[in-house]
């Protein structure tokens, strides 16, 4: 937001504080990390074949058709069939992901 005042504001790249005071902006200093900013997002940077793969060394075939019950789980479930059919149909994609992000907070770690 723009300030209107009788004396000049002057304005900085840097997060400001205003001071009215002295006719400027105080300039607050901005943290500097070397570290990246991390997503939020717990399946960032995993690719569905990864979920897959993890949960089906963890719970196998059959404990997956059990919860999320769709036929490439049951009918010779593969990797592959099953990247083909999660990727077409977002609502069971959704479910396999929900459930990976949920053992994963079980788990207390991060899902990577």
């Amino acid at each position: 937001a723009l300030y209107r005042a009788s004396r000049p504001v002057f304005f900085c790249a840097t997060r400001a504080t205003p001071s009215f005071t002295m006719g400027i902006r105080e300039e607050a200093p901005v943290p500097m990390t070397d570290e990246p900013r991390r997503s939020r997002d717990p399946l960032h940077g995993l690719t569905l074949e990864t979920i897959l793969t993890r949960l089906v060394e963890r719970f196998g075939w059959a404990e997956m058709a059990r919860r999320i019950p769709i036929r490439c789980f049951f009918n010779e479930p593969s990797v592959k069939s099953s990247l083909k059919f999660l990727r077409r149909t977002p609502w069971a994609r959704e479910k396999v992901e929900a459930w990976y992000v949920e053992e994963a907070k079980r788990e207390g770690a991060s899902p990577e």
